[in-house]
Formats: C-alpha cells, sequence, structure tokens
C-alpha cells in the first residue's frame, strides 16, 4: 500500500517533468500518463515518480494539512 500526497506544480520543463513541493520537499516527476493536462500551480499525486491524477485545490489543502498533523505528532 503506498499513501499519496499532493505536490503543487512550481515549474513544468520542455520535456513534460514538473517540479513539485509537498510540504516543503521538492520533487521531480514526470508528466507523461497524468490523467488530464496539468499547469503551473495544479496539485498532483505523484507515484514512482510520475504524476497519475490532478487534485481539486482545496482536496490538496485538506491532504496536506492531514500530512503536517503527521509530521508534527510524529504518527510514523
Amino acid at each position: 500500500m503506498c499513501i499519496g500526497f499532493p505536490g503543487k506544480i512550481l515549474s513544468i520543463d520542455k520535456d513534460n517533468y514538473a517540479l513539485i513541493d509537498i510540504a516543503g520537499t521538492r520533487r521531480e516527476v514526470c508528466l507523461d500518463i497524468i490523467d488530464e493536462e496539468a499547469t503551473l500551480g495544479d496539485y498532483v499525486i505523484t507515484h514512482a515518480g510520475y504524476a497519475i491524477h490532478k487534485i481539486d485545490p482545496e482536496a490538496a489543502r485538506e491532504k496536506l494539512k492531514c500530512l503536517q498533523e503527521i509530521i508534527d505528532n510524529e504518527i510514523y
């Protein structure tokens, strides 16, 4: 089982790779298999280095709040 947290797209390069931010951690992900077009500022769920799903900004903020609570309370 894996848990996906949303990352906000900060930039997209010409090779269809995006730099995303997940609660202060930045990662590069490929946008080749995402379920719909993503642009700067969108939130995406990623798996194994690929963006797989675009997520609503309100839902993204809720999930990121949950992640922060896990970090703050050391529930892992």
